[in-house]
């Protein structure tokens, strides 16, 4: 038997009208990628700027193009980093599921668009779009963040705010199962109309009466998004 093979899911038309949006850093990975990347080619002042982010001094744009900023690789370097990056072993399997039930698959990150767009391609699937802070170079070791989709409005000063990602979603008469991990979903938590919730947003899910599906990894998540459509699907 090939244990390549992706779990199938059944046709479905979507009459719903769902689709996903998911984190990236924590859910779809196994770790962080910017931490990843600053652990290992962070310049001196980047811990600085993690301490300022998390006293609530700076928003995470901020501190994230600060700490773009002091990253200190070569394309070649970046590249072969991003190659040892793993993701949940099932995330795969329920992309493929998701398109099977007629659901499109957006990935929406206050990450870096270039390492999660790598990442994804190397798992075979560079096909999800992915919304994200854009990766620029600067010379050969000296690399910048540009925020296309910051907005003034967003209460955590994030580089891609994601409530309005999802808000934009809503505007075309589409209903978001956001799915996420961490303090970057806690807000958007609250604007979708359901949520797949991993660890630490488990917990704030519970204690904010979000309707939600806890889930540890997305081989778990598999059957319950599948059982989640039947249901909406009998619903609408």
């Amino acid at each position: 038997m090939n244990k390549h093979i992706l779990w199938q899911a059944p046709a479905c038309r979507n009459a719903a009208g769902w689709m996903v949006q998911s984190d990236f850093d924590g859910t779809i990975s196994v770790v962080d990628v910017t931490d990843s990347l600053l652990q290992r080619f962070g310049m001196a002042g980047w811990t600085a700027l993690e301490a300022a982010w998390e006293r609530g001094d700076i928003g995470s744009r901020a501190c994230m193009q600060g700490q773009v900023a002091l990253l200190d690789m070569s394309q070649q370097e970046l590249d072969a980093h991003l190659d040892g990056i793993a993701i949940d072993p099932g995330f795969a399997g329920f992309a493929q599921a998701a398109q099977a039930l007629g659901l499109q698959v957006q990935v929406v990150s206050d990450g870096i668009d270039y390492a999660i767009q790598h990442v994804l391609a190397r798992h075979g699937l560079g096909h999800l779009e992915v919304v994200a802070n854009r990766l620029v170079q600067l010379d050969t070791r000296r690399w910048a963040l540009d925020s296309p989709w910051a907005s003034p409005h967003c209460k955590r000063a994030s580089g891609n705010c994601k409530c309005e990602r999802l808000a934009a979603q809503h505007t075309q008469a589409t209903r978001v199962l956001y799915v996420g991990d961490s303090s970057s979903d806690f807000c958007v938590s609250h604007q979708a109309d359901y949520v797949f919730a991993k660890y630490r947003l488990i917990d704030h899910c519970e204690r904010h009466g979000i309707a939600h599906a806890p889930f540890h990894s997305f081989s778990d998540a598999t059957p319950l998004l599948t059982q989640f459509m039947q249901q909406q699907e009998i619903a609408a």
